[in-house]
């Protein structure tokens, strides 16, 4: 078992520790980092790959952020997961999942002189029927903080799975019995029922009182079918659903080299 985590969260963990390599390369003056330059306001591209039509952009805006644009590919995806590597080959780490309606993201504060490489492929699965939640007022109590929490571990419970069908058939897979139980002001338990057969894994997705679409917050993995939510403020009141995807097409990958910390 493992405790699932806000997409945000782990991503920030293994891009600290990437960058800090990449940091050790740049500093060497020795091969690894690319230091060809890229000029800030002078966006980089690719050819879209043949399959997906997906076009991917990039733009140093700052000699440490640079900023992802991407279109075309169509209006099938359920959404897009955005990577990112120091090297051409890999390995890549996930940025971000991304709602069909999202075309832009920014990489910000980045290791100086060093070249990254940026990818986008595409998610293709049927959500569940949404629930409302909405929480008791107030943060924890000294009660909630000491009770146990053995319920927030994402969990693969036979009971609860039945013989799927591929996600790539019309309408089929889409997880059902969907149910959110509220443990404490900032607790959520989810459970469904797994109906699909060929997932990559699950997105837990949610819309607050005061969005207007709903985006992924947790990933989980292949044949999960609970999991806990430790929420967020903002999340007093919203809306939640889960989705079993598969990985589709791939974008072309681009390449930027970030400048110096003091000046393009």
């Amino acid at each position: 078992m493992s405790v699932p985590v806000r997409i945000a969260a782990p991503t920030a963990l293994v891009l600290a520790l990437l960058l800090t390599l990449s940091a050790c390369s740049a500093t060497t003056g020795g091969g690894g980092a690319d230091r060809r330059p890229a000029t800030a306001g002078h966006p980089v591209a690719g050819k879209a790959d043949a399959a997906s039509g997906v076009v991917l952009n990039a733009e140093r805006t700052t000699p440490t952020d640079i900023d992802l644009r991407w279109r075309g590919g169509g209006s099938g995806a359920s959404g897009h997961v955005l990577e990112f590597a120091t090297e051409e080959s890999g390995p890549y780490t996930v940025l971000q999942y991304l709602p069909p309606q999202v075309t832009s993201y920014r990489h910000p504060d980045l290791i100086p002189n060093t070249t990254f490489f940026y990818r986008l492929r595409a998610f293709h699965g049927p959500a569940s029927k949404p629930v409302s939640v909405t929480l008791p007022k107030g943060e924890l109590t000294a009660a909630d903080e000491n009770s146990s929490h053995d319920w927030l571990p994402a969990r693969k419970d036979p009971q609860r799975t039945v013989p799927g069908r591929p996600l790539r058939s019309t309408g089929a897979g889409a997880p059902t019995g969907f149910k959110a139980t509220v443990k404490h002001a900032n607790g959520i338990l989810f459970t469904w029922t797994d109906r699909a057969s060929d997932e990559a894994g699950f997105l837990l997705e949610s819309r607050t009182r005061t969005g207007s679409a709903y985006e992924p917050v947790v990933v989980l993995d292949p044949d999960v079918n609970s999991t806990g939510l430790i929420t967020l403020p903002t999340e007093k009141e919203a809306s939640y659903r889960v989705r079993a995807f598969t990985y589709g097409e791939r974008s072309n990958v681009v390449r930027l080299t970030t400048g110096g910390s003091t000046g393009p």
